[in-house]
């Protein structure tokens, strides 16, 4: 069977993600998109769309500064505008897909004198290059939308956070009514060129045994991202059954 280029794909209506016959997301991504859009978001992300989740990020930071100290990883670490926020008692790690958003991140933590992030690496999201269970907290912020398999990177973070541990998301998921849901499916077909999907449903992040949601709420400004956190089992899922 022939492959559609990207022209036809464009050409027959943007791309339907189903589950069970239910859209559950609207709209192509791929690893050029992503690197292509934040090229262009990274000189101006900061005093955009950074100003527009600052909240959101900050609600996170301040929740994770009660942990008990840990090793953190912060997955679409960005410019590194959370950077500083965090405990000095924490060890940081931040990856990210885009070359120029991580060398603002890495110019921040110098001109701040953030003494605690042990590193800061070009990754895929999908592909974390860190071994099982490495991450006391792993935390993905306005991410999830973004790449391009977000059920393969919600493994990814699972996969890397000690049992015990949290994975901490902010995120946007749309909505199915209202003029809201008519702006965010009209919005939809345009995925690629800004980087994000407008339609992204709840679902396509609960899909690992081994996380359980222990809280999800919204988040300012108007409600339009959601925090959700999961705790990851104490016993290893795939050995609880092979046992069985």
């Amino acid at each position: 069977m022939r492959t559609m280029d990207r022209t036809e794909a464009v050409r027959c209506g943007p791309v339907l993600h189903r589950d069970g016959g239910r859209i559950v997301g609207i709209g192509h991504i791929d690893e050029s998109d992503v690197k292509v859009a934040y090229r262009r978001w990274a000189p101006i992300y900061d005093h955009t769309f950074g100003m527009v989740a600052g909240q959101g990020r900050r609600h996170v930071v301040e929740l994770i500064n009660q942990m008990p100290k840990g090793r953190v990883l912060e997955v679409g670490v960005g410019t590194g505008l959370s950077l500083p926020d965090y405990h000095r008692a924490h060890e940081i790690v931040g990856v990210d897909l885009s070359p120029e958003m991580l060398d603002k991140a890495r110019e921040r933590i110098v001109e701040e004198g953030v003494d605690n992030v042990t590193g800061l690496h070009e990754m895929d999201a999908g592909d974390l290059e860190f071994p099982e269970n490495s991450f006391d907290i792993v935390v993905a912020m306005f991410v999830m939308t973004v790449v391009p398999d977000p059920e393969k990177v919600m493994r990814e973070l699972s996969r890397v956070t000690k049992p015990g541990g949290e994975v901490i998301l902010v995120n946007h998921f749309s909505q199915e009514e209202g003029l809201r849901g008519w702006v965010e499916r009209r919005m939809a077909p345009f995925a690629d060129k800004i980087g994000w999907r407008s339609v992204f449903d709840v679902d396509r992040v609960m899909v690992c045994e081994n996380l359980t949601l222990s809280e999800r709420v919204s988040v300012r400004p108007f409600g339009l991202f959601t925090m959700m956190r999961f705790a990851k089992s104490r016993v290893d899922v795939r050995q609880a059954v092979a046992a069985e």
